[in-house]
């Protein structure tokens, strides 16, 4: 009898799934969950398959991708096929989906195309397995040609001409007014509802006006069109990564950036590029966002206000909290509250409104608290975050419209708190975010009470006030299987 090849164990998979914390049987159910969200309904895996995966076995594709998606999403940073000892069957080229065309016709087709995939595939929470997150280079690679200028007078060619040879469609003022005050009207939901309740009526409303962007129209009209397109994509990438979408997330906002350098509109564009590096900071990649933050400051130096230049200070010192850069960090919170000193509320567009001073001190007291967690659970930095933090609530606390940023800072005095070791104020400011969070549709939400929760219940499971926290938290925000 010939020799056999035993397989060997996967020590990489076996290493993501135990510190995961889920068991077998729990993975099995969550493949199989996003199997059907992507429409694969052949795959049905158990408890078995997954200990032979955990043996060596390579699975087929979807599950390769299926996995890495879960992985990243539980531990909140990239985790590549490679990472988890897998080959993928498909591996796409490096910035297979962020290298596009910086070509107006080009982008409104992709954004068109995409939005509607999303309109009839997203309801499942998946887009397929072709769209996966980019980092490093793959990334910021294709970013920077944002900043190469548009040729002069591009605007007409970009706008196709009449496909029946009559005369060009036209838009009014009005109706072009009431496109752009529905876009605000979208981001005021967001900040009150989260992302899960009108992202899909954002995404409806970006592939009619991409519609209409396929029409003939006038350079100042087609502009002005770019711009809402713009505003729209930063605004459904933003929702889809408040609800735990992030490869969706970050295709609809590197389109959002294509659609503002075609607006002409470099403030804009530094605010989409500010979004894609707070998803960095989330995805745990520092180095990342800071790159793309220097890449806004650069792009809009001279063209973004006050609020607009502080936002992206105040981001660059979150980068260099969670790179640990200590000194470099603190000059940064100072430029974010110098500048926006200098604000001014006439100068700011619609999208930048929501950065108001508990929105800065919210900002300040997050640099510092993950300059506490990097430094060891540092009580220094705490001690700096608290008043910051205390500022952001109070500040938040009578406000109806931004209630996500309510809950969010709640549930950042929480973790503060923790850090100072004082499980019952951490426990009492948590809870009250769960009161918050039941009214506003966000995952982020949700995730970072859970995973504030666990962490009071590992360091302090013996005080009665984080028990009840506990118990609270798996009657009211049990996680969930589906997200929005």
């Amino acid at each position: 009898m010939g020799a056999t090849t035993e397989k060997q164990p996967n020590a990489q998979l076996n290493s993501w799934f135990v510190r995961s914390g889920w068991s077998k049987g729990e993975l099995a159910r969550q493949v199989n969950r996003r199997a059907r969200q992507l429409g694969a309904h052949h795959v049905s895996t158990d408890t078995s398959r997954v200990r032979r995966w955990l043996d060596g076995e390579q699975p087929r594709e979807p599950i390769p991708r299926i996995l890495s998606e879960l992985f990243s999403e539980r531990f909140g940073c990239v985790v590549p096929v490679e990472d988890l000892g897998l080959r993928s069957a498909h591996t796409p080229p490096a910035g297979g989906d962020i290298d596009l065309p910086w070509a107006g016709p080009q982008t409104v087709q992709l954004i068109n195309e995409f939005s509607r995939s999303d309109l009839m595939l997203g309801r499942r929470g998946f887009l397929g397995t072709s769209l996966a997150l980019s980092a490093g280079p793959a990334l910021l690679e294709p970013l920077q040609r944002w900043l190469v200028p548009t040729t002069p007078g591009a605007h007409p060619a970009t706008v196709p001409p009449p496909r029946d040879g009559g005369r060009p469609s036209r838009l009014s003022e009005q109706e072009l007014e009431l496109l752009e005050a529905t876009t605000v009207m979208f981001r005021e939901w967001d900040s009150q509802c989260g992302g899960g309740l009108r992202r899909k009526a954002v995404v409806g409303q970006l592939h009619e006006v991409t519609d209409l962007l396929q029409e003939p129209h006038s350079e100042a009209v087609a502009q002005r069109l770019y711009r809402i397109t713009a505003d729209l994509a930063s605004l459904a990438g933003w929702m889809s990564y408040d609800v735990g979408l992030q490869p969706t997330a970050q295709k609809y906002l590197v389109l959002a950036l294509h659609a503002a350098k075609e607006a002409g509109d470099r403030p804009l564009g530094a605010f989409i590029l500010s979004s894609m590096s707070r998803q960095m900071i989330h995805l745990d990649r520092p180095d990342d966002a800071l790159e793309l933050i220097h890449l806004a400051q650069y792009g809009a130096r001279d063209s973004a206000s006050a609020t607009t230049q502080a936002m992206l200070h105040a981001l660059e010192a979150r980068a260099y909290a969670n790179m640990g850069q200590v000194n470099k960090c603190h000059r940064a919170v100072r430029m974010a509250e110098d500048t926006y000193a200098d604000s001014c509320a006439a100068d700011d567009p619609a999208w930048i409104t929501f950065f108001n001073e508990a929105e800065l001190h919210a900002e300040n007291a997050h640099s510092y608290r993950d300059l506490a967690y990097v430094a060891g659970r540092s009580p220094t930095y705490a001690s700096l975050a608290h008043p910051e933090m205390v500022r952001a609530v109070d500040g938040f606390a009578g406000d109806s419209v931004h209630q996500r940023a309510y809950a969010l800072n709640l549930v950042g005095m929480g973790t503060v708190h923790l850090l100072m070791k004082e499980p019952e104020q951490a426990a009492h400011f948590t809870d009250h975010a769960i009161t918050v969070a039941k009214r506003v549709r966000s995952e982020r939400v949700n995730t970072r009470i859970r995973k504030t929760t666990h962490t009071a219940l590992r360091d302090f499971g013996d005080v009665p006030e984080v028990v009840r926290l506990a118990d609270r938290l798996s009657v009211e925000l049990p996680e969930v299987a589906e997200s929005a």
